[in-house]
Parts: structure tokens; sequence; C-alpha cells
């Protein structure tokens, strides 16, 4: 049975007041008759008949003996003269569809359905004043937001433009549609179930191919491609963040911060927070640059606040500041300190900064993705060659997450005798990656038919052969 996501979504919400348009059409009363004749069009119609519908009603604005009703509440909301109400509609009904055809995996139709708007002939000359207004809307829908996020969602099915290297972290793009809290309510959730499912198969893809790739054994039932972009040098790059365990691991600091800084005044709070963050940093121009920006960001930051006890609300807001100083502060370019740091190579140490804010608090973490988001499409206009620098930063950042998930373990064993002081790259060759997924994963790896595995078992049973 196809999910009814309409209902479900509205059935939470409070009855909202009429929206009367200028002419004095009730325009909420006009959605509602459209979402309601799409809801039961994509239940009981083959999927041939919705699209036909859809392009007789959103792009021809043809009338049928079936659309009656339906064609005269699109007709209402062209004369009231309001793009965006026209826009939210026509938007919230393709995740109408898309969100029917997903639960019932026709994922072909919804490749369709995103097609209809790259083929429009919109330049085409019409009498009808009514047409050309429409016309006009749908020019401005593929040229703007809306359907930029719309065509996101073709990377779950394997439609997506994989030439682009954005392409490859589009679970982080996904995130802002999920967080806004204006877009319909059926594009969110269908936003955050992409991007939870993409992330799980990106963690699942890396831990099988960390497995594989260190076997012994050649498998000639699978080969697990590299889903990162780093090439070979994935490997050792997992093993300098695995590397770090024990006393000193990035998990065990945090709690200790959280424990020692428990109850303290919110300005003394800050200060430890600024140590923690720089603590077992070996970069000293690293330490230096970032201790002297934030010192003076964090000195003014929520003075009045200054002699209170510490709280989570105001760890959340705190974390989330520095998230912004570290990233985006404008939420549209790279903040200064952003690009400051990595031209100097810090992409890991970066990275481990941001880790250790969100290991502290992991409310913080949408937050931090929305930014990251921010920040892949403000360089997406570039090509990877001249943004190397930073879609490496994007790598680091997308493998390191990964690492420190809650459904996935990564264990270093030692092959041969080294000082467990040394992490040098030849000390590193010394060592094998284990890694274990757990059951979290295993729903997304089983609807894709992959085999569930304990990959360190796997691995360790393989060396003893």
């Amino acid at each position: 049975m196809i999910r009814d996501v309409f209902s479900l979504s509205e059935g939470h919400q409070t009855e909202p007041r009429p929206k009367l348009s200028k002419l004095g059409f009730d325009t909420r009363h006009a959605q509602e008759i459209i979402y309601q004749f799409l809801l039961e069009l994509v239940r009981k119609q083959p999927p041939a008949k919705v699209l036909l519908e859809f392009k007789q009603l959103f792009i021809d604005y043809d009338s049928s003996s079936g659309n009656v009703e339906v064609i005269k509440a699109i007709s209402n909301l062209i004369f009231s003269n309001n793009e965006n109400d026209f826009l939210h509609t026509l938007k919230r009904s393709c995740y109408i569809l898309i969100n029917n055809w997903d639960t019932s995996r026709n994922y072909s139709s919804i490749k369709a359905l995103v097609d209809l708007f790259s083929d429009l002939k919109i330049n085409k000359r019409t009498l009808s004043p009514a047409l050309s207004r429409l016309r006009a809307w749908l020019a401005n829908f593929i040229q703007g937001q809306d359907y930029y996020e719309l065509k996101l969602f073709l990377a779950k099915y394997g439609y997506s433009d994989k030439a682009h290297w954005s392409s490859r972290y589009t679970s982080y793009l996904l995130v802002p549609q999920y967080t806004n809290l204006n877009n319909p309510v059926e594009q969110r959730e269908a936003a955050r179930a992409l991007s939870k499912k993409l992330k799980d198969q990106f963690k699942f893809d890396l831990a099988m191919y960390t497995a594989r790739s260190q076997s012994p054994i050649h498998h000639k039932d699978k080969t697990y491609k590299n889903p990162t972009g780093l090439g070979d040098d994935v490997l050792r790059f997992i093993k300098m963040i695995v590397v770090k365990r024990g006393t000193f691991s990035h998990v065990n600091l945090a709690n200790i911060f959280l424990e020692q800084t428990r109850n303290i005044k919110y300005q003394d709070f800050k200060y430890s927070l600024q140590k923690y963050l720089v603590f077992s940093v070996d970069n000293k121009d690293f330490v230096e640059v970032l201790n002297r920006q934030l010192s003076e960001k964090l000195e003014v930051l929520y003075e009045s606040y200054h002699e209170q006890r510490i709280n989570e609300a105001l760890i959340l807001r705190t974390s989330n500041k520095i998230i912004d100083y570290l990233t985006t502060e404008d939420q549209q370019e790279p903040s200064a300190l952003f690009i400051l740091l990595l031209s100097q190579g810090n992409h890991l140490t970066l990275v481990i900064v941001l880790l250790k804010i969100i290991l502290i608090c992991p409310n913080s973490r949408t937050h931090l993705e929305t930014c990251i988001a921010k920040l892949i499409k403000y360089y997406a206009d570039y090509s990877e060659d001249e943004c190397q620098w930073v879609v490496n930063f994007f790598e680091v950042f997308n493998i390191t997450f990964a690492i420190h998930a809650d459904n996935v373990q990564y264990n270093l064993i030692k092959m041969s005798t080294t000082s467990p002081d040394d992490q040098s790259e030849a000390a590193l060759e010394t060592y094998r990656v284990f890694s274990q997924l757990r059951e979290c994963v295993s729903v997304d790896a089983e609807e894709e038919g992959l085999p569930q595995v304990d990959e360190g078992r796997e691995q360790e049973a393989e060396g003893k052969r």
C-alpha cells in the first residue's frame, strides 16, 4: 500500500485561517483542492496517467473532463498574481508525488517528473495572459533554488550528475531543505530520509572498501569501489584518524571537558572551551591563529550571561556560533577564518576542531551540516581543479564524521612492533584497519541487496587463512 504522505503530514497541524488573495479568492482552499486531487490520483492511477495530468495542470494549463475543479483552483492562483503562492503549490505537489512513488519504489517516474521541467518550451508565444504568466513563473522555478533542490533527489536513484564533484556530498546539500521550516512538510520529510540514507550508504561503502582493500584474498564476486575522492590515500588517512585512542581520544577528552565545566560560570566556560578546542593540536601556527581569532569573538559573545551558570542552551548557542566563525558567518560565503586556516593546509586539524565541538554538543550537528552545505554550494560553481583545496576539506570532513559515527566502529591492529606514539607514515603502514558495522546501517544495506557482515571478524578470519 502506498503511504498516505499528505494526510499523515497534515494530521498534526491546526486548521489555518483562510488566506484571501487580492481578488478575494481563498488561496489555501485552492491549494487544498490541488493537493487532494493529486493525492487521490497517485493512489489510484498508473504513473503515466499521473504525469499526464500533472503536465496538463501545471505546464500546459489545459482542462480535461477529470480536472475541471482543479484547473479552476490553479486559475485562481494565477489570477491572484502571487508567484510565491503558486511556486509553493507547485513544489509541494511535486513532493506529494515523489514521496508516494518513493514508497512504492517507482523511481523512474520520479525522474520523469523532474525531467518534465527540463523539456519545457516556455518561450513559445501565446495570446493567453494567464498562460503567459504561468510560463514566466515556470521559467523562474527552473532557474531557482526550488528546482535545484528537486534535482538533488535524483541522487537516490542513480540519475544525478555524477560528473560534478559536489554530487559526492548530496547528503549535506539536502540538510538545508529539511531544516527550513518554510519548505512543505513533504519536502522536509523526503530530504531528511534521503540524507540519512546517503550517509548510511557512504559509511557502509567506506567500511566495505576498507575491509576488502586490505584483504590478502581477492574477492571475485564483488569489487568494492572507493567511495571517497582521496584515491589510495584514504587508507593512510583513516589510520591517521583512528590511531588516536585511549586516554586522549577525542571522545574521552570531550567527556572530561563536560565533567570539569559542569555548573561553572559562562565566562569561565568560554575560556575553558577555547583551551579544549586546541588541546593536543601539534600545529603551533594553527593554535596561534585560532586562539587569536576566537579570543576576540568569544570575549564579547553573550556578555550578559557571563555570571550565569552554564546550561545546555548556552552550550548549544555557543557551539553554533563557533561553528559559524569556523565555516560561514553569514550563511552564504566562507568566513575569513575558514579561508585563513585552509590556506595554511590545516584541513584535518580544522575538521578535528569541528568534531570536538559536536562531541560536547551533539545537537549542533545539524547546524554544522547546514553550514557545510552552504560552503559546498558556494564553491559548486568552480571546477574541482579550481577549488581542490576546499574539496579536500569536504573529503576529510565526510570521512572523519563517518568514522566517528555512532553506528560504525574502526580499530587499528598493529602488525609489527613500533612505538605507540609513532604516527609517521612508515609506522602507520604497520597497522591494519578493522571496521565493524552495527545494525542501524544494515537496513539500507539490506535494501540494496548488500551482504550483512561484521567487517572486523571477516578480516580477522582472512588473516588466519
